[in-house]
């Protein structure tokens, strides 16, 4: 999935406005502009649409974990320059404070399963021989259900797809 539609989402399971995006960039160390945020949530097609590097997302999700969860003691994680749906979805699962169990239950929310052991493959080290790459389905599903466990059922107002 790309960056731009992941922060869309959890903007919106959220409730995040402008302020509170910038914020939790702020959280990790980074100073970003109202207009840059805009620019990272309009869609493709919209005029002032940007690209939302790796790097800048992995600062947001650096940001929401410290925001959600608190900072850290001592120096704060670099922002990876290179993301991938598993190292997003581990994020997520952080700044979330969610346990396999729990996991399994927003899945399930959207209505789509899959065992314990194969969402242990998702988090594995790469190197692993278990390891699994995580699609963009099961990254969607996930972001769907978290939609419906914060915001109550999937709306009309941020279709499934995007």
């Amino acid at each position: 999935m790309k960056s731009n539609d992941i922060l869309r989402r959890i903007r919106y399971v959220l409730d995040l406005d402008d302020a509170q995006m910038i914020a939790v960039f702020a959280e990790a160390g980074e100073k970003v502009t109202r207009a840059q945020v805009r620019a990272w949530l309009n869609r493709e097609n919209d005029p002032g649409y940007e690209a939302c590097s790796d790097r800048s997302f992995a600062i947001f999700l650096n940001g929401l974990i410290n925001q959600r969860r608190g900072k850290q003691d001592g120096p704060q994680p670099e922002p990876e320059d290179k993301l991938n749906n598993n190292a997003v979805f581990r994020k997520l699962k952080i700044a979330f404070n969610l346990q396999a169990e729990e996991i399994l239950s927003i899945l399930s929310l959207a209505e789509f399963e899959i065992s314990k052991h194969e969402l242990s493959a998702l988090f594995r080290r790469p190197d692993h021989k278990h390891y699994r790459d995580c699609k963009d389905q099961i990254l969607r599903n996930f972001l769907t259900g978290l939609q419906i466990r914060y915001r109550g059922e999937a709306s009309e107002a941020e279709p499934l797809d995007a």
